[in-house]
């Protein structure tokens, strides 16, 4: 995918806020995403850990998307959302679906394959490079008020009246086209 095909960010159509830092022992900025991270091979959600978020932070959600899924809409891997305020890092495979390494109380809403869990990077064969958005959002709520059945734009919607500030990595991988 040319840089001119490359389609917008989610956070290009919010209000601006402050950012912080999230970082990866998993992703790194720009770099390919690891086959633990993509679809049809691993299929786990990256280790990620944040700071620098508001005092007045309340929970936190976590998202991965992919702007450049030739949808219109994009693609959401992973929605996770009403984490602790005292929570700065999931482990990897924290996305699983069976809340392993989550506090009680977290809530994992449907992605795009329309599961309750992370779905790794998966775009078609010669597509191009995709990226993918992991970001963490410092929420002024302790519960941001979707439920698990929410869809990814429910979720994102709260999300843009109740963000503090924002972090995000982004990774890239791609499909090469079939033989």
């Amino acid at each position: 995918m040319t840089e001119s095909k490359r389609r917008p960010l989610p956070h290009d159509f919010h209000p601006p806020v402050p950012a912080f830092t999230v970082t990866s022992e998993d992703v790194e900025p720009g770099a390919g995403l690891k086959d633990a991270q993509v679809y049809a091979a691993g299929n786990t959600s990256p280790q990620l850990r944040w700071e620098g978020f508001p005092p007045e932070t309340k929970s936190f959600a976590v998202t991965c998307y992919d702007p450049d899924a030739p949808t219109g809409s994009g693609f959401w891997h992973w929605v996770l959302f009403d984490i602790p305020a005292s929570v700065t890092e999931l482990p990897a495979g924290a996305g699983g679906g069976k809340f392993e390494g989550l506090p009680s109380g977290v809530v994992h809403a449907r992605n795009d394959y329309g599961t309750k869990d992370f779905g790794g990077a998966a775009p078609p064969p010669g597509d191009g490079p995709h990226r993918y958005v992991f970001t963490v959002y410092a929420v002024d709520q302790e519960k941001l008020g979707p439920d698990a059945d929410a869809s990814p734009a429910v979720v994102g919607f709260n999300l843009r009246f109740h963000t503090l500030a924002r972090a995000q990595l982004i990774g890239e991988y791609e499909n090469p086209a079939a033989g």
